[in-house]
């Protein structure tokens, strides 16, 4: 299968902070790095012609993985990068601080999963109400609904 030269770019700059990477198939790839390159990673792919899709969210046992799909128009390419927020205070830079398609994204986010994104230009809710309580996020594991 032929790398994608956006993949090769990003290894050849990147390469020390890429934990693993994933090839699902000759059109998607998963790269694995830790919160803190999220910023400078991001901002290369943007720069090397990458959109971003969407942010996903998943939570799990030791945090919140987030998944940035970007997507390469030219090369017909998806490459995800994934971050793990960790729990109990799961927290990553606000993308939306300079890419404004990410930022009904991380409120969404920030809302369902309760994941901050620090630095981030408008935190307020998007999707709960503003009576619903602090602290209870209905997509986390633990939700066992409302309070009474």
């Amino acid at each position: 299968m032929a790398q994608p030269e956006a993949l090769n770019d990003l290894r050849a700059k990147f390469g020390d902070k890429i934990r693993r990477v994933e090839e699902k198939n000759d059109r998607r790839t998963y790269v694995n790095i830790a919160e803190g390159d999220l910023t400078d990673v991001a901002r290369y792919l943007c720069n090397k012609e990458g959109r971003l899709v969407t942010i996903t969210g998943i939570d799990t046992r030791s945090g919140v993985e987030l998944l940035y799909p970007f997507f390469f128009a030219d090369e017909h390419h998806l490459i995800t990068l994934k971050v793990m927020a960790r729990k109990p205070k799961p927290s990553v830079p606000s993308l939306a601080t300079w890419l404004p398609a990410a930022n009904w994204s991380e409120r969404e986010i920030q809302d369902l999963l309760g994941v901050t994104f620090t630095g981030h230009p408008d935190p307020r809710r998007l999707l709960l109400a503003d009576s619903w309580p602090e602290g209870v996020h209905p997509l986390r594991r633990d939700f066992k609904g409302l309070p009474e």
